[in-house]
């Protein structure tokens, strides 16, 4: 890598090649990164195809760098305006953790009550 990339930055490259899991994209004259068929827009995308062609133009955000191996993760994403929906969809949802705890709470207080329910029909 001849240029400091850091994760943030937001950049022009243009598109070098499409796999079916991602675009390489040029960062400079001797820099590549990937932008991930998950970081091209919000929503699915079936075939990379419909949203870019090599040597097209695209603005990107670094999202990460790993050196050693000299691979950039890039997002086209991160710099696109997420649909309404979307952001609806996921603000309003509550967090893979307080799910697990509300659900706990509620197993176990539900299994604690028929415990006694069971205790007591049992003649103890």
């Amino acid at each position: 890598m001849s240029h400091k990339f850091s994760v943030g930055d937001e950049l022009t490259g243009k598109v070098t090649g499409i796999q079916p899991y991602g675009a390489f994209v040029a960062l400079d004259a001797s820099t590549q990164g990937l932008v991930h068929i998950s970081e091209i827009t919000y929503g699915f995308v079936k075939d990379i195809h419909e949203y870019l062609e090599v040597g097209q133009e695209v603005r990107v955000k670094v999202l990460e760098v790993d050196e050693e191996a000299s691979k950039i993760s890039l997002s086209i994403r991160a710099l696109q305006e997420p649909p309404s929906s979307y952001q609806n969809h996921h603000r309003s949802r509550q967090s893979l953790q307080e799910r697990v705890d509300q659900q706990d709470a509620d197993g176990f207080n539900s299994l604690k009550d028929k415990l006694k329910d069971w205790i007591e029909q049992s003649g103890h």
